[in-house]
């Protein structure tokens, strides 16, 4: 618990609310170690919270929700004005406002109480960067209502699919569970989402001490690229439509490879490259998840960077066409710094975050030429946690 942080939560709050907070909660950020792309289609994934987090003080209040970010203004829930208030509003779409409205309205369809409550926050998860800080903030308001209002008995995979719910309907941007599993969840974990309401979970107590984990924010923002990301999906779902299917997952893969060229000309030969590519990342999934119960790091981190490749050149997430393209040349760039280190495109791709992992050995010699070349607070050193969505204490 970072107290010093903590007690500059405590004062902001005491300045905004003239009242004291009364708890502590946290919300990490999350790493895609595998699996990337293939959750919104029934596929498998590799995920694991991280070091970085949204951190709040609050305090319990009946019927009203305010909400302040650091940075940011207030965000204002008014539940005395019923169910009007958690309608969805369009014109919020891409707002925390939004996200929290969607997490209430979901917990309410769920038939779990919704109430009130004061919160300050900040966050060391760069917002923008795939890092999932959406999703953190959606387990977060999840978190809060399930301690103060349902005795702190809603599981975490409901919070994440209250989440998902949430970003994919009020956020209005498509996506699968991978964030807000791995966020909520906590730790390593090995998902697959055959069944989304009951997807099989094996929690993988593994602690890769001897490997430093570097997230580097290429300098674009993702945030407006949420055409990019749904025809990634639209496109999954033509290959499966083309089976008469609602998902790749239930595609059977000979027949996918069998009909190889008659699907690129029913549909394209991208949406064929892209469906190619889920296939083959849930093997690789399920490969990397062998390694790591057998402790073969080597083949895990090989894992990676095949998934790194088939991201780039099958799926076809690692670029924008009229774009800067500045993700492309961060990945070429650390490639050709350390040509050993296991390299990637990181989340939902496109601009944003890549991800690096070298042997610790080594963070002396690569990290300076990172650090010069994408700036200090650019360069993001993480390490795997423990903790999904929690509440840390009492203040």
């Amino acid at each position: 618990m970072n107290q010093e942080r903590i007690e500059k939560l405590k004062r902001e709050f005491y300045k905004n609310f003239e009242t004291y907070p009364e708890d502590i909660f946290s919300s990490p950020g999350r790493i895609e170690l595998l699996g990337n792309h293939t959750d919104h289609n029934n596929g498998k994934v590799l995920v694991s919270s991280v070091d970085c987090n949204i951190l709040a003080v609050t305090k319990k209040l009946t019927n009203k929700i305010i909400f302040i970010s650091e940075g940011y203004r207030p965000m204002i829930i008014d539940l005395e004005k019923g169910i009007d208030e958690l309608q969805i509003r369009p014109r919020e779409y891409g707002t925390s406002l939004a996200l929290i409205r969607g997490v209430l309205r979901k917990l309410k369809d769920l038939n779990y109480q919704i109430g009130g409550f004061l919160c300050y926050c900040d966050s060391t998860i760069f917002k923008g960067a795939g890092v999932s800080s959406s999703a953190a903030f959606e387990c977060l308001v999840g978190k809060i209502e399930s301690y103060y209002y349902n005795d702190d008995k809603i599981e975490p995979f409901v919070l994440a699919q209250v989440g998902q719910y949430a970003e994919s309907i009020y956020f209005n941007k498509p996506c699968g569970l991978l964030d807000q599993s791995g966020i909520a969840l906590g730790g390593i974990n090995y998902i697959d989402f055959k069944d989304t309401e009951k997807p099989l979970i094996h929690h993988l107590e593994i602690e890769l001490d001897d490997y430093q984990f570097i997230l580097i924010n290429t300098g674009d923002d993702h945030t407006k690229l949420t055409p990019c990301y749904k025809a990634i999906k639209d496109e999954m779902h033509e290959v499966a439509q083309y089976f008469s299917k609602n998902v790749l997952r239930e595609v059977d893969e000979n027949d996918f490879y069998i009909k190889g060229e008659d699907i690129i000309l029913k549909t394209s030969s991208r949406a064929y490259l892209r469906a190619k590519h889920y296939f083959e990342e849930n093997h690789r999934v399920d490969k990397a998840f062998d390694a790591l119960l057998n402790k073969d790091y080597k083949t895990f981190l090989q894992m990676m960077n095949e998934s790194g490749e088939s991201s780039y050149y099958q799926l076809q997430n690692c670029y924008v066409e009229s774009e800067d393209e500045k993700l492309p040349q961060a990945l070429k760039f650390t490639r050709k710094l350390d040509k050993d280190a296991t390299i990637r495109v990181h989340g939902g791709g496109f601009a944003g975050t890549m991800l690096m992992v070298i042997p610790k050995s080594k963070l002396d010699v690569d990290l300076p030429p990172l650090r010069e070349r994408f700036g200090k607070n650019n360069v993001m050193l993480v390490s795997l946690s423990k903790h999904g969505t929690y509440h840390e204490g009492k203040i």
